[in-house]
């Protein structure tokens, strides 16, 4: 029976979420890799010119033998492959971008190990909303994947590329005299930032390497890691711990005092150290950012990379310099920007080396240290948090019930002493309190999880209220 990639992927249970297609590792089979592969390509090749494909993989055990079933199915329709192995997902978009080819990025990203995903890039950027639904559709045939797929064999250029983007712009004394930890655990970029951040002139320290996939998300990081970044820092007198998710696009990074920075506080700082002029932001981000009036334009966008970067047209045609973050700290340069009198070229997907850097280069030229830059900065606080394992359909299906009846769930989520005086439904539930606070409610586009936003006048109730609100919810 003749095999269509849409067929193969219907069936699959792969779906797309916020970053890419994910499933369980077991849904990605070899002839689901290679369904996804050929379908990305078919609907590409009407738009543009290419002969070569390049993949990358995060450190997860399942993503060898996923590149190494994409690649085949490439091959096998007479499409080159360049593979740069292990390496961050920024570092393989800004490689194949130079080279205006299609890329592949295995990863699942923050989510455990027992799940994996594929994400895609054209040759100007990341793919769109209407390209995963030309993907989906493909009726493209395909050839049933062999029984032992050939090795791949590793170029490591993309490697050297991303850190030439980013120590090409500053002197090699831009650091001299910080300490600076790397929690490395399994992030696929961490063969390339302890060079990166000593050619800049840093101490580097080199922290808890994991043979072990440790499923980081640096939109709720956990107690433990709370814990090792205070302990780390009292220990090493560190200046700044960096670190990332799984495949490198996502920076977690603490202060001196071992405090993580919240995502959107660091695209925030990133963005004043470049002079940029607009900003796209989901509507999850944290009102400070407006607060600043540090930006001619913030413009609120639904969670996710894609919806940032669709606004970017918008943005292009009246501010000279723009760029997107996230919540979850992944920073897209949207426009070209000079720095140093160097151009670093845009890069429209989210990136963790660039808003690191910022912060620090911003640190070392105010002479101040990273907590008096957030303090600085921090007029409202968040605070986030999920719940596993909790079913897409039910966390839908609350939303849906009481959009219209907000008051009765902030009751119900144990605010009954509260109203609510606005709500947004952009992505999910986001309700603004009487008391100006806000829970913001929603499913998870990559995994059957309940995320809960907060925030508030002090990091401490925007905790409570995740915490209450999130106890309570798996009660309705």
């Amino acid at each position: 029976m003749k095999l269509t990639a849409n067929k193969v992927i219907a069936e699959s249970g792969v779906v797309f979420g916020t970053s890419g297609a994910r499933g369980l590792v077991e849904d990605f089979t070899p002839n689901v890799c290679s369904a996804f592969a050929i379908a990305f390509i078919d609907g590409l090749q009407p738009q543009f010119t290419f002969k070569t494909v390049a993949i990358a993989i995060d450190n997860r055990p399942s993503s060898s033998a996923m590149a190494q079933a994409c690649a085949n199915a490439l091959v096998l329709k007479g499409i080159d492959v360049l593979y740069f192995g292990v390496i961050p997902t920024p570092a393989l978009a800004y490689s194949a971008m130079k080279r205006n080819i299609p890329c592949i990025m295995v990863t699942g990203s923050h989510i455990p190990f027992d799940r994996n995903g594929l994400k895609f890039y054209r040759p100007d950027g990341e793919i769109t909303k209407a390209d995963e639904q030309a993907i989906l559709n493909s009726n493209t045939s395909l050839d049933v994947a062999p029984a032992v797929l050939p090795e791949l064999t590793v170029d490591d250029t993309a490697k050297i590329e991303y850190e030439q983007r980013y120590t090409s712009l500053f002197s090699n004394a831009l650091l001299q005299g910080k300490k600076i930890g790397i929690y490395e655990h399994s992030s696929a970029g961490r063969d390339i930032y302890s060079t990166l951040f000593k050619n800049l002139g840093a101490e580097v320290t080199a922290l808890e390497r994991s043979d072990e996939f440790v499923p980081i998300d640096t939109e709720a990081v956990s107690k433990e890691d709370q814990l090792k970044a205070r302990a780390w820092s009292d220990e090493y007198g560190f200046d700044a711990i960096f670190s990332t998710d799984g495949d490198g696009d996502r920076p977690l990074i603490a202060d001196e005092n071992g405090e993580w920075l919240r995502g959107d506080i660091l695209g925030l700082l990133c963005s004043q150290a470049l002079n940029i002029e607009a900003l796209a932001i989901p509507v999850s981000c944290n009102t400070s950012v407006e607060l600043s009036e540090l930006f001619k334009h913030v413009a609120r966008t639904k969670i996710g990379s894609p919806y940032v970067i669709a606004e970017f047209e918008s943005l292009a045609n009246g501010f000279s310099s723009f760029a997107g973050f996230e919540a979850n700290g992944g920073f897209l340069l949207g426009s070209d920007v000079s720095i140093n009198e160097n151009v670093l070229s845009a890069l429209p997907t989210r990136d963790a080396v660039l808003p690191a850097i910022q912060l620090l280069a911003l640190s070392v030229s105010k002479n101040v240290s990273i907590s008096a830059l957030v303090n600085a900065c921090s007029t409202r606080f968040s605070a986030s948090d999920r719940i596993k394992n909790f079913a897409t359909e039910k966390s839908k299906a609350i939303i849906a019930q009481y959009a219209e009846e907000p008051n009765v769930l902030i009751g119900k989520l144990g605010f009954s002493e509260m109203s609510v005086v606005k709500t947004d439904l952009t992505d999910g539930l986001r309700m603004t309190l009487s008391n100006d606070d806000i829970v913001h409610l929603r499913p998870s586009g990559n995994a059957p999880e309940l995320r809960c936003y907060a925030e508030s006048n002090t990091y401490s109730h925007a905790e409570v209220l995740v915490n209450t609100a999130l106890s309570n919810v798996i009660n309705i």
